[in-house]
């Protein structure tokens, strides 16, 4: 099945996201789709998809003009898409969430769960994306909830997919295995979308690549000729540099001290299991892992979002094991949660008062009985320009930013008051080639200032690009240790694997 998109234009009040874009995607086929955050790459596809309609242009099904009044419409012409974010109801099981909507029925019309937990099994063994059908949604991280994004489209059988995003979320091993999925897809004849800011993987996977800036379609490229660089400019109109350039570490005092600690997850399972370390000031450490292997529950620990069972942590010199998340805020440590929509943001909330949402109550912001808008407001504008928030105004909400944007807020809120320790998860998830540079130098920045700064990344190139010593958790446990600089991917990557790792 061929799909063209011509002329498409789509406007958001005075914001044009896309501007006559036309673009063909063709069966047995991998289009990388490149562009930085918001370029308008989600916005065109969920065009295509049926959540959003086009103020003008058509979608051009192998010769016919087509029409989605919904999602519904799409999926019936045979057109998937696995969301950047997760399209999921929390309180469901995994296989609920496969096959909502297309349920399969028993006697009486019944759901048949049974049946659904087997076409689920099925189709996650057979595509090497294994995942508990009984799971709840809520309760598994988030590279799990990806692999269920994608089965819910595998499960419907597309003829056109695409995906936002599949893999900031998967680890260079999964990565290679869904590599393997789509390319299995793309010879069985499907027609497939990959949007992505990670150049590599996209020269590695796609076919052809279309690049997005500022709505329109400005170029193509050739994967087998086109390099990282040329196609980094040519995403956000300027040179590119991918090496994070940093000084010699100065290591000063130990900010942050853990000792053997031990945190259940929310099946009352020993996710952390007796982990200690600590983290000086003027260093970054860097926690490397596959994800699910106990690093959401430790940062949750750290911040005090969950409570330890077992084990201390010390910040400062003091002891902090249960104060809580705003006591550990306010005595300078600063958070980057891993899933900025569930634990970053406030979506129905415009930028300014996410801006505050941990600061609204500082003697800056509040007078003890009224907050001062007026100072939000200009501080606010003055940090979305610092750290190049893409945004008309601090008035927008939240969740018309794009995913990228939305990060980039997360990090402007943390980063732009006085810590003393940075505790970042997933720092520049779903975030372009651009904005990684920038974030990439602030954290630098910060770590130069002598704040203590810990990353916890699937990311291999960004923890080794990051870190000063790198940390490796696997099954809850710190498994080795490296120096930055000097341990190679493959080495690594053997330790996240367990390799040498007690039984």
């Amino acid at each position: 099945m061929e799909v063209e998109l011509r002329g498409i234009t789509k406007r958001f009040g005075p914001v044009v996201a896309n501007s006559d874009v036309n673009l063909t995607i063709r069966p047995g086929e991998i289009l990388g789709l490149l562009g930085e955050n918001g370029a308008g790459k989600t916005t065109l596809m969920n065009i295509l998809s049926g959540l959003y309609r086009a103020d003008e242009g058509e979608i051009i099904i192998d010769g016919k003009t087509v029409d989605f009044d919904g999602p519904g419409d799409a999926i019936a012409a045979g057109i998937g898409m696995v969301h950047q974010h997760f399209m999921l109801v929390p309180v469901f099981t995994v296989a609920e969430n496969v096959v909502l909507g297309v349920e399969p029925v028993g006697a009486l019309d019944r759901l048949d769960i049974e049946a659904a937990r087997r076409q689920v099994t099925d189709i996650s063994t057979q595509y090497g994306l294994e995942v508990d059908p009984n799971a709840i949604i809520e309760e598994i991280p988030v590279g799990l909830q990806q692999r269920v994004e994608i089965i819910k489209v595998l499960f419907r059988s597309a003829d056109v997919i695409v995906f936002d995003e599949p893999t900031a979320v998967l680890t260079p091993q999964e990565v290679t295995e869904f590599f393997g999925i789509i390319r299995s897809l793309r010879d069985a004849g499907k027609a497939l979308v990959f949007i992505t800011h990670k150049l590599h993987e996209v020269l590695e996977v796609a076919d052809r690549i279309s690049v997005l800036r500022a709505g329109q379609i400005v170029g193509e490229g050739d994967p087998k000729t086109s390099t990282d660089a040329e196609l980094a400019e040519l995403m956000v109109g300027r040179p590119v540099r991918f090496t994070v350039e940093k000084s010699p570490r100065k290591p000063g005092e130990t900010v942050l001290d853990v000792k053997d600690l031990h945190v259940l997850n929310e099946r009352d399972e020993v996710a952390v299991d007796g982990v200690s370390f600590e983290v000086r000031s003027g260093e970054v450490v860097g926690i490397a892992g596959v994800q699910g292997n106990g690093q959401t529950e430790l940062v949750e620990a750290i911040t005090g979002l969950r409570m330890p069972i077992e084990g201390t942590i010390a910040f400062e010199g003091h002891d902090i094991t249960r104060a809580s998340a705003r006591e550990r805020h306010r005595s300078g440590m600063a958070h980057i949660p891993e899933d900025r929509q569930r634990s970053g943001i406030i979506g129905t909330f415009n930028i300014a008062e996410n801006m505050v949402l941990d600061t609204y109550y500082d003697d800056r912001y509040s007078s003890g009985i009224n907050l001062r808008w007026p100072d939000i407001y200009r501080s606010t504008a003055e940090i979305v320009t610092d750290f190049d928030v893409r945004t008309n105004s601090v008035f927008s909400l939240a969740n018309h930013l794009s995913g990228g944007n939305q990060q980039k807020l997360v990090v402007a809120r943390e980063l732009s008051r006085d810590i003393k320790m940075m505790v970042a998860s997933q720092p520049t998830r779903g975030v372009d080639v651009g904005s990684i540079e920038y974030i990439h130098k602030r954290i630098i920045e910060s770590r130069d200032e002598g704040d203590g700064v810990l990353i916890v990344s699937t990311e291999l190139d960004e923890i080794m690009g990051l870190s000063d010593r790198i940390l490796v958790m696997f099954r809850g446990r710190i498994v080795a240790e490296f120096e930055g600089g000097k341990a190679g991917i493959q080495e690594i990557g053997l330790a996240m694997a367990g390799a040498g790792a007690a039984a």
